[in-house]
């Protein structure tokens, strides 16, 4: 996916995101291991969020593969001790598909 087509998908997952009153951290974080598309904040939990834009929900959940998850928690650790952060926390993905964004909340359990 081109990196504006991914910006689309991001902007419209933070719209959705503000709309069930999160607050938006940062956006676009990266370390060695990769990126973190948004990092928000809701009821004093921090959320690392993936964004998967797609066609449809079936092809963007399927992007988000095992070893697509390993690089992105090894970006959350990383950003955790950047930050010296010691907060609860979760991993979420936002799906973005052109009929729909669906938050899919702790997606690593």
């Amino acid at each position: 996916m081109s990196r504006a087509k991914g910006t689309i998908g991001e902007d419209k997952a933070c719209t959705y995101l503000r709309t069930l009153e999160f607050d938006i951290v940062d956006r676009n974080v990266y370390s060695k291991f990769g990126e973190i598309d948004i990092i928000a904040m809701k009821d004093e939990v921090l959320h690392f969020i993936e964004v998967k834009s797609a066609n449809n929900y079936e092809v963007a959940v399927q992007n988000i593969t095992p070893t697509k998850m390993h690089r992105f928690l090894q970006t959350v650790a990383s950003y955790q001790k950047k930050h010296h952060l010691d907060i609860d926390y979760c991993i979420d993905a936002v799906i973005v598909t052109p009929d729909e964004v669906t938050l899919l909340e702790n997606i690593t359990l």
